[in-house]
């Protein structure tokens, strides 16, 4: 169960404001936070629990719903042998959250990635720039509401023969 989890139970204790949910589901545990504690539970996860390894920042989008964005981190302490994936809802309306670079330099490439592909804009950042698209792209590619076909092209109408 979530709730025995050890991170779960010193994130519950210490940062009982900023906890949104947390589950357990196949064997893998997930916190939700307020996205404005992102960097501080972050933090404590890293120096405090020992998950020194940031292995992936992702993003969902849950067009149709509120909060539209849920950015996501990977992390696997090493010396414990365990894992955490912990969320942060962003709205379309401020599609923007902490950087983590702070914490974690490779957090760089995957949070630019984020950016590039989501449009969610990481706040402190070295250098927020696209990784993926070129330059003039227009729009963000793994929006839900993004055209299948790409930007100025004629939808899809079927197979033609």
């Amino acid at each position: 169960m979530a709730e025995n989890n050890r991170a779960v139970v010193k994130l519950k204790e210490r940062f009982a404001d900023a906890l949104l949910e947390y589950k357990e589901h196949r064997g893998e545990v997930t916190v939700t936070v307020k996205k404005e504690s992102i960097l501080e539970v972050l933090k404590y996860l890293r120096d405090d629990l020992r998950y020194n390894f940031l292995s992936d920042v992702t993003a969902v989008d849950y067009l149709g719903q509120e909060p539209r964005f849920m950015v996501v981190y990977h992390l696997l302490s090493i010396p414990n042998k365990d894992r955490v994936r912990v969320k942060a809802p962003v709205t379309e309306a401020d599609c923007s959250i902490d950087s983590v670079t702070p914490l974690w330099n490779s957090a760089n490439w995957l949070e630019r990635e984020a950016y590039d592909l989501f449009g969610i804009n990481f706040k402190n950042h070295p250098n927020l720039v696209r990784i993926l698209m070129t330059d003039d792209w227009v729009g963000h590619p793994l929006r839900k509401d993004y055209p299948l076909q790409g930007p100025d092209r004629e939808p899809y109408k079927g197979r033609l023969s």
